[in-house]
């Protein structure tokens, strides 16, 4: 069975956009592998700054390290989805082989695989 994508794929392109704009906001893709993003460093003046305001620079760092790598996990899962579209594979469990529940996909339209195997990582 043949399934309609361009719903689904006009729904991850809004979604891909979403997420480029969040990542671009707390961070920057990497000089050196642009497939990957990484938290933008935050600029302060060290000498000009005290302790306490270099430390909740530094949390922040961190903070925002932790939601890029989230965003770009959901990110690369979109551009996943999307290149599936394209192949021709896209609402296919990549566990069984067998069609993705369209309740699934209507839940999370960058879903690898079927309710059975949703909790999976392939």
């Amino acid at each position: 069975m043949t399934m309609d994508t361009t719903k689904y794929k006009k729904l991850l392109e809004k979604e891909l956009k979403t997420l480029e704009g969040e990542l671009e906001s707390i961070g920057q893709r990497s000089p050196s592998n642009p497939n990957d993003w990484e938290a933008k460093p935050n600029k302060i003046d060290a000498l000009a700054s005290d302790d306490m305001e270099v430390a909740e620079s530094i949390d922040e760092f961190e903070d925002n390290a932790g939601i890029v790598k989230q965003l770009e996990v959901q990110y690369n899962d979109v551009k996943h989805a999307l290149k599936k579209i394209s192949d021709g594979t896209y609402g296919i469990c990549e566990n069984n082989g067998h069609e993705i529940e369209t309740a699934r996909l209507e839940a999370n339209p960058s879903a690898k695989n079927c309710i059975l195997h949703m909790n999976l990582q392939k």
